[in-house]
């Protein structure tokens, strides 16, 4: 078991919609800009925490500052008649049922599940769909965990802000592995279960034990990988360190690889300053020490990674950490 480091433990607090009057930092900004992203912030997700208002964002650079750009709401998320209907609500004093209603109205005519995924990835068990599993491509199957949808902080650019509105209809989310083996033991063509969200990182290990070590079983020899979708590395590395079961995890972690499976964490880092405080580098080392391969992705985002520079800079970094870049994509169009 690779020794923690130096790191000290540090408490974990979130922000969300509620609490932007309460982030010092924002006192800053213009009250306008405030209410603008109020008004984002009641149709699109906002969550934050603690270290990454604190260690990720330069607060002399807003709002061109990377990591604000990407965790907090932007004016432009929405489309300009529907952000004013929402501004003029909020600064008349309406009541929140009726700024939610009207947000709930905008939300409905976004597009929460872009590429047909509500019609064409959904498997089938004796004849009915199977919740919370996507059958994206041949050998893959993608899981979504109902513990897990939510994260340490939201990104802009998500695709998936439909998992964090409160519409049930539009949830994937599945709170038991039963389907999910049984229909891995009817398609041997399957070698690889994706967990993704939200972010399965948010869960306690206790938890993600009970979805993963029923994966490990001899039956379900085809299953050549696990991967684990998460931005945790970047937005809370303190999970793989000092949270109260991050040794837990880490043996999690040791035991899938005793049984043969190969473990990927698909890491999420969209910016090079994710991976510049200690605490991130360490967690990175540690996760490659239990034996998992840390892969690194992120989307193409405007006013935060568009620019070659900031690549070059990330993927050097993750490399020196013993990381593989692997991927770079294009975002979904979601109507925001």
């Amino acid at each position: 078991m690779i020794h923690r480091g130096r790191i000290e433990s540090r408490r974990y607090r979130a922000y969300t919609r509620h609490d932007i009057d309460s982030i010092p930092q924002l006192k800053r900004l213009d009250p306008d800009d405030l209410v603008q992203m109020k008004a984002v912030s009641a149709v699109l997700p906002f969550r934050v925490n603690e270290y990454v208002v604190s260690e990720l964002i330069d607060w002399n650079d807003i709002p061109n500052d990377p990591i604000y750009q990407l965790t907090f709401p932007q004016a432009g998320m929405l489309a300009d008649h529907d952000r004013e209907a929402l501004v003029k609500l909020i600064r008349r004093g309406a009541s929140e049922a009726k700024v939610k209603e009207t947000a709930r109205a905008v939300q409905l005519r976004l597009n929460p599940h872009p590429a047909g995924q509500t019609e064409l990835n959904v498997p089938r068990l004796d004849g009915r769909p199977v919740p919370g599993l996507q059958h994206k491509y041949r050998e893959t199957v993608l899981f979504f965990p109902s513990q897990g949808q939510t994260c340490h902080a939201y990104c802009t650019y998500c695709f998936r802000w439909a998992q964090f509105v409160g519409i049930d209809d539009l949830r994937f989310a599945s709170h038991e592995t039963e389907s999910l083996v049984r229909y891995l033991k009817e398609h041997r063509e399957i070698q690889s279960v994706l967990f993704t969200g939200g972010d399965p990182m948010i869960m306690r290990t206790a938890v993600l034990r009970k979805y993963i070590e029923p994966l490990l079983e001899p039956e379900l020899d085809h299953l050549v990988s696990i991967r684990i979708g998460t931005k945790a590395g970047a937005f809370w590395p303190y999970r793989f360190l000092t949270d109260p079961d991050a040794d837990d995890l880490m043996r999690l972690f040791e035991k899938v690889i005793r049984a043969g499976r190969h473990l990927a964490i698909m890491a999420h880092y969209s910016h090079p300053r994710e991976l510049e405080t200690p605490a991130a580098q360490l967690a990175v080392r540690r996760i490659v020490g239990a034996g998992a391969t840390v892969r690194c992705q992120a989307p193409l985002i405007r006013h935060v990674n568009d620019d070659a520079a900031t690549w070059a800079d990330m993927w050097r970094a993750q490399v020196a950490l013993g990381a593989v870049p692997y991927y770079m994509f294009v975002e979904r169009d979601t109507g925001p």
